[in-house]
């Protein structure tokens, strides 16, 4: 019965050693995620702005020609 009250208190503490080692390993994985996402919001907003901007020209240009007809 000891060797089963040994095991039982050992695999909570291999298990928060082996939470503890995916962390450090994954630590970097998330990092590199959470930058990769945020170069995408930075992306999309530079697109919109691009975007909005082209729209913008493209109704001036449109404005200009039927004005002109």
């Amino acid at each position: 019965m000891q060797a089963a009250q040994i095991r039982a208190t050992a695999l909570p503490s291999v298990t928060d050693a082996l939470r503890a080692v995916e962390s450090v390993l994954l630590a970097r994985g998330h990092r590199r995620a959470r930058r990769n996402a945020w170069t995408s919001v930075l992306e999309d907003r530079r697109r919109a702005k691009d975007r909005v901007e082209a729209q913008h020209v493209m109704e001036a240009v449109s404005g200009r020609a039927s004005r002109a007809t």
